[in-house]
């Protein structure tokens, strides 16, 4: 050290008993280091930036601070995290040797990886006191898991025995830097606080960054080394909160998704071998270019399969049958009023024309009934990544996958929340007015913003699902949408007024039921008065209509306008649609709001299914009988069949069903493939108790966990693996939502 170095000796209270530690304060160099050798200096972090002359520092202070190392499981929470603890943050090179104390803040990455960074500040616990504090993060899951050397080859051995291959938890070539970062920094830690996600996935990667610290320094491996901090937002008084209260981590919740990890790997490697090297010799006999086909198998993954092989096989199977009604209109004050049959419709012929006969022979209708009562219609739930999907799906003709992907790109630069949650209700702490506040400044929803800011604020419903882990998808600054790309503009608006009408006050109105009796017959009609809008001022992605009626008074009498019998048939529902497949997958636990879009991606990439643009006519979605109808007469009925105009119009011009016209951009369906069709049918067939393009096993194991076969054979195929490739989460720049959770 030079001459000018002040050295103070003392015992650290943190390292083993009599263990000497030196504490010097180089003047000039501007820097402080402890040595526990002379060949091994370490920095401490930088001195708080509050000190106004580097000569006059206390290094009585530092004689009593312990060290404390924060790891996030993305960089963007990191940063907030330190921004929030920490009054004044210098963010540093993770190398001694470029460590400066600035008063300013300085972006550097760890080499390596230009996403994590390490920010350093000093911070007061309530248990530890005055701390000096390291903030860095990973990017998801750090370990990977694969089979030793031996068993890669699909040639070196029989499938079956990848149940009981040994398995190696490794770091991955891409997480190698990360996870130097962790050791580095532990090795001076007392204490390793975990940040992740308060979700069964964030707890496994916090047992993943405790192994790796571990490595470095044994002490934090022991019970009180590691903590975790419990958080679902990242706002200010949250923040502080949950490093005021320091929890340990759930092991057993880790435990699970270990066990989940390391099933997943052996049973869809195992599958997928089996049926590639099974099915290889005949598609080499029917295709060429097919006999090097990946069959992959997942236990999300056939179930997805399975929903769109079944929609189709209803579709293909469906039997039309004809059905006639009785259609009624009035026209009163220059209004034409709709009147809906109570039967609906009926399928015998004969029935239904006597019916109409005799409804013709009393000429006038009676109403029965007018009852007017106050309806609203409720404004939206917050936004889950789900909805997301399917409103994008709907609304923006983007398929689920680029939906997310746009939504990621607008967390990263800091104008959404986390896109990537199952959480529909926001905490009661957060400050939903500031979030509005900001939408304020511009765009053409500032106005609304602006009146909800004024006195038109409802605190958001809340839903069923929380998962602990993020809030709700909300905006958490205001951008100019010009300065976004096409996709991200509508993303964005959808995002900004999906926000704004769950802080608005439910749309208001009055609904009128009329109930009218013609001949022996029951007709009824309804009609809408919205009295205010409320949130579908802001919200266009919502409709609240119905037809307008005439005023009607009971016990009033009238000649109808027009009568019809009218013929229609019934049609099948349309092939399954994005949204609805989606929403199946939801209702029956397949995949995460992670995952999701990944499994659909994945049966589609594999050649099971055909992803297309839905007929512009095309019905889907439900099991209702779907009609196409046709006035009676017109197929040969008798001229006294109608009554008015409209009962001698020809039933020319309607598009039904399958009219082949693709709707613009829009909505995708999927269409199961031969291959696709053949692995159901082919599973199916097996005879198997519980069948596995069937949800049923998939979610009875996500409540369950475990779930024991016939012989000992244990089986928890939770989002399973396709190949034998790693198990990780997504390492993207912001870091990312478990692909396996």
């Amino acid at each position: 050290m030079m001459c000018a170095a002040l050295q103070l000796c003392f015992s650290c209270p943190c390292q083993l008993p009599g263990l000497r530690t030196v504490l010097c304060f180089d003047a000039h160099a501007r820097q402080t280091s402890i040595l526990d050798s002379p060949s091994q200096p370490w920095l401490l972090p930088p001195i708080a930036t509050h000190i106004q002359s580097v000569s006059t520092l206390d290094t009585r202070s530092y004689m009593v601070v312990r060290t404390v190392l924060c790891v996030a499981e993305k960089p963007s929470i990191a940063k907030a995290i330190a921004t929030h603890l920490g009054d004044h943050v210098t963010t540093v090179s993770p190398y001694p040797r470029n460590l400066r104390i600035e008063l300013i803040r300085i972006k550097n990455s760890i080499q390596g990886n230009p996403y994590v960074k390490n920010y350093e500040f000093s911070y007061t616990f309530p248990q530890w006191g005055h701390c000096s504090v390291t903030m860095t993060s990973v990017l998801g899951h750090l370990l990977s898991h694969e089979f030793k050397p031996r068993f890669k080859s699909w040639t070196s051995c029989d499938p079956s025995t990848l149940f009981d291959a040994p398995i190696e938890v490794v770091v991955g070539s891409n997480g190698k830097p990360i996870a130097d970062n962790i050791m580095r920094h532990a090795r001076r830690a007392d204490v390793l606080y975990i940040w992740t996600d308060c979700d069964r996935e964030g707890e496994h990667i916090g047992t993943e960054i405790r192994s790796v610290a571990a490595q470095s320094n044994q002490a934090l491996g022991r019970a009180g080394g590691t903590v975790r901090a419990r958080f679902s937002n990242i706002e200010r008084a949250h923040i502080i909160h949950a490093a005021q209260h320091p929890a340990d981590l759930d092991e057993a919740q880790a435990d699970a998704v270990a066990s989940r990890i390391e099933l997943d790997l052996r049973v869809g490697a195992s599958f997928t071998r089996y049926l590639t090297l099974s099915l290889r010799p005949i598609l080499q006999r029917g295709n060429s270019a097919e006999a090097s086909q990946l069959i992959s198998y997942g236990s999300c993954q056939f179930p997805t399969l399975g929903f769109v092989v079944e929609r189709y096989l209803r579709v293909r199977n469906f039997i039309s049958e004809p059905f006639w009604s009785i259609k009624l209109m009035h026209q009163k004050d220059g209004i034409k009023v709709n009147f809906r049959w109570a039967r609906e419709h009926l399928f015998d012929r004969m029935i239904a024309v006597i019916l109409y006969e005799w409804c013709l022979t009393s000429q006038n209708a009676q109403v029965q009934k007018v009852k007017t009562k106050p309806t609203s219609k409720w404004k939206p739930l917050p936004l889950t990544t789900l909805e997301l999907q399917k409103c994008g799906s709907r609304f923006f003709g983007m398929d689920s996958q680029k939906v997310l992907q746009v939504a990621e790109k607008l967390y990263q630069k800091g104008w959404i929340s986390y896109p990537r949650t199952e959480t529909d209700q926001f905490d009661q702490g957060m400050d939903l007015r500031g979030l509005i506040q900001k939408q304020a400044q511009g765009g053409c929803w500032a106005n609304f913003a602006t009146a909800l800011v004024n006195g038109g604020f409802s605190w958001p419903r809340n839903g069923r699902n929380n998962d602990k882990a993020h809030p709700p998808i909300h905006p958490v600054n205001f951008v100019n949408p010009t300065t976004l790309s096409n996709e991200e503009q509508r993303v964005y608006e959808f995002v900004v007024r999906r926000f704004l009408a769950c802080c608005s006050k439910d749309a208001q109105g009055s609904k009128t039921d009329i109930s009218i009796l013609y001949g022996p017959e029951t007709f009824n009609a309804s009609g809408l008065v919205i009295s205010e809008r409320n949130y579908l001022d802001v919200y266009i992605y919502d409709r609240w209509e119905s037809q307008q009626l005439a005023r009607f008074v009971e016990g009033e009498v009238f000649e109808p306008t027009e009568a019809m019998l009218s013929e229609g048939k019934t049609s099948p529902p349309g092939y399954l649609t994005e949204p609805d497949l989606l929403a199946l997958m939801n209702a029956n636990g397949i995949g995460t709001d992670a995952t999701t879009a990944d499994h659909i991606v994945t049966i589609v990439n594999r050649q099971y299914v055909e992803a297309r643009a839905q007929p512009r006519q095309a019905r889907h979605g439900n099991d209702e009988e779907e009609s196409e109808e046709v006035p009676a007469q017109a197929r040969g009925g008798n001229n006294r069949r109608g009554r008015g105009a409209a009962a001698f119009r020809s039933a020319g011009g309607n598009n039904g069903p399958g009219s082949g016209r693709a709707a613009t951009g829009g909505v995708r369906e999927f269409i199961p493939t031969t291959l696709g069709v053949a692995l159901v049918e082919g599973h199916e067939n097996m005879g198997f108790e519980t069948n596995l393009t069937k949800p049923f096993l998939r979610k009875e194991v996500r409540s369950a966990s475990l779930v024991n076969f016939h012989g000992g054979l244990l089986i928890v195929c939770v989002d399973g693996a396709e190949d034998e490739g790693h198990l990780q989460r997504t390492n993207d720049k912001g870091g990312g939502r478990a692909r396996n959770h």
